[in-house]
């Protein structure tokens, strides 16, 4: 039959294939790290649009009930001078 591999050069084969499993696993992590910091970086701006949109409803909600309150007074104003008219 054919004569066996020597026992030198199918360790080197052996070990090439290992290399090269190795160097596909780095890629694959190279890739799965970049995921990871892209979403990191979507979430962050995510997080400060949230932020964003917090602050306006609140700055909202303050401005809805100064204008509650203006009008309340408003009319407290014009009951009082109502009552010192019908007086």
């Amino acid at each position: 039959g054919p004569p066996a591999p020597a026992p030198n050069l199918t360790s080197n084969r052996r070990l090439q294939q290992t290399q090269a499993q190795v160097d596909e696993v780095v890629d694959i992590m190279r890739v799965n790290v970049d995921n990871v910091l892209e979403r990191d970086q979507k979430l962050s701006e995510l997080d400060d649009r949230a932020d964003a949109l917090q602050a306006g409803a609140s700055q909202f909600e303050s401005s809805k009930n100064c204008k509650v309150y203006h009008i309340l007074h408003i009319f407290l104003i014009l009951y009082i001078l109502e009552q010192n008219l019908v007086l």
